[in-house]
């Protein structure tokens, strides 16, 4: 006998008894008398029906939930063959719901954490340009014109012509569509979010002085992103500061030299007190001096400056900011004093006694070479005032220009003169100022 439901489509392999109750059979008189009269033979040929209905046993069961029954060798049920391998005692149904349940659970995680790593990796790629531009959005109307990077590359010819390169960027020639020559400086890719991009146009919106570099201009692409300047044909005061150029010649006069100096006072001065929101260059030195065609110097890059409150006097920073040899003590190390605008001071005085060319010539003299340059001039002033000077005249700016340098490179910043000092120190008579106390850096 064979089964042919959809439900279940499998031939029967046993033989199966069923007693034939003469009641169920035979309900009435009629039928009693017909089974006598023609026996069960007959009445089974007649043709009856049949239905089975499987017990709820433990191996119907596990057929039901995609299973094998497994027997021994007694035939009895021992066990539900599951489909991940496993055989348990009854079904697969907690087996297959724990399973899915394990699976949603570890996917739901997985996902969870790729979704995070995602997220991180677009917040570390995306954070910097939103940042800054969220920022060029709150000061459009203070800042000049913005330049695709396809404009930079065709005022700069393609980046062809490099004037130099340094901590913060790459700079190279360009000229603008009105035949302008420009400076344009290409930042490093930095690791802090753009900082030092932000820095530089937050600090240079702000500013319009005769000894402060002008922004002309900025590129801000994605990643791409560069800083339009004035174009300065003498490059910067590192070619100058030791008062010989590479052909043994002077380069710069006593005068010049002299000049410069009070250039960047002013410039520092104008920084620190008069640009509405003060600000701490926190880099000066004879690279970051840009001198025009007239000699006349600017301060630039602005990359580590930091914006102050202008009744702010003390300021925080995240680690030393500047170069070695023009930081001041305070910066690299608090137990000389509190970080402030006089550590701009510091950096413009050893900037002021590497333009006499104190270092210069120590470096030349191998019997002191070992001694620290300021503690060398300091101690050989008068000396080296007549040789350097020559005429009287020269002897004065040199020995001004000495005795402002030790003034503002003393150690506890409380004893250094503020910028508007400085000013009023270089425009007085060399036989007013007096010598500074020795209490220097050793």
């Amino acid at each position: 006998m064979e089964r042919q439901d959809a439900e279940w489509p499998r031939a029967c392999r046993t033989a199966v008894v069923v007693p034939v109750l003469k009641d169920w059979w035979l309900p009435s008189a009629e039928y009693h008398q017909q089974l006598h009269s023609d026996g069960y033979g007959q009445l089974l040929k007649r043709g009856f029906q049949l239905s089975w209905e499987p017990s709820a046993g433990p191996c119907y069961v596990c057929e039901q939930t995609k299973g094998k029954c497994s027997y021994n060798h007694r035939g009895e049920f021992v066990g539900c063959l599951c489909s991940d391998g496993s055989v348990r005692t009854s079904d697969c149904r907690h087996r297959s719901s724990k399973k899915k349940d394990i699976t949603y659970m570890v996917s739901a995680i997985s996902g969870a954490i790729l979704l995070s790593l995602l997220l991180c990796i677009c917040v570390v790629y995306s954070k910097r340009t939103p940042t800054i531009e969220s920022f060029l959005q709150n000061h459009e109307a203070l800042y000049p014109k913005r330049y695709t990077y396809s404009e930079v590359k065709t005022l700069t010819e393609s980046f062809a012509h490099k004037l130099g390169k340094g901590g913060f960027g790459t700079v190279y020639r360009g000229s603008l569509p009105n035949g302008r020559l420009v400076a344009v400086k290409l930042p490093n890719n930095s690791k802090d979010d753009g900082q030092e991009f932000m820095n530089e146009l937050a600090s240079l919106m702000r500013t319009s002085h005769v000894n402060v570099v002008t922004l002309l201009g900025y590129c801000l692409q994605g990643p791409k992103r560069a800083l339009i300047y004035e174009y300065m044909p003498n490059g910067s005061l590192n070619r100058f500061a030791f008062g010989r150029n590479s052909e043994g010649e002077k380069s710069l006069s006593w005068e010049k030299l002299f000049g410069i100096a009070v250039g960047i006072a002013h410039g520092l001065e104008y920084l620190h007190r008069w640009c509405g929101t003060n600000i701490v260059h926190f880099d000066i030195k004879p690279h970051n001096i840009l001198l025009d065609q007239d000699l006349c110097p600017k301060i630039s890059d602005f990359g580590l400056a930091k914006l102050c409150m202008a009744k702010e006097s003390i300021i925080s920073i995240n680690g030393t900011r500047g170069t070695i040899g023009y930081i001041a003590p305070e910066v690299f190390s608090p137990q000389f004093g509190q970080i402030s605008s006089k550590s701009d001071v510091y950096s413009y005085g050893m900037t002021v006694l590497e333009m006499v060319g104190a270092r210069e010539n120590i470096s030349k003299n191998s019997e002191t070479s070992s001694k620290y340059f300021p503690q060398w001039i300091y101690e050989n002033m008068e000396e080296y005032c007549l040789n350097a000077g020559g005429i009287s005249a020269d002897n004065e700016i040199v020995r001004k220009l000495i005795i402002v340098g030790l003034w503002c490179i003393q150690l506890q910043p409380n004893n250094r003169p503020s910028m508007t000092r400085v000013v009023e120190m270089l425009e007085c008579r060399e036989g007013d100022l007096h010598i500074p106390p020795q209490s220097l850096l050793c």
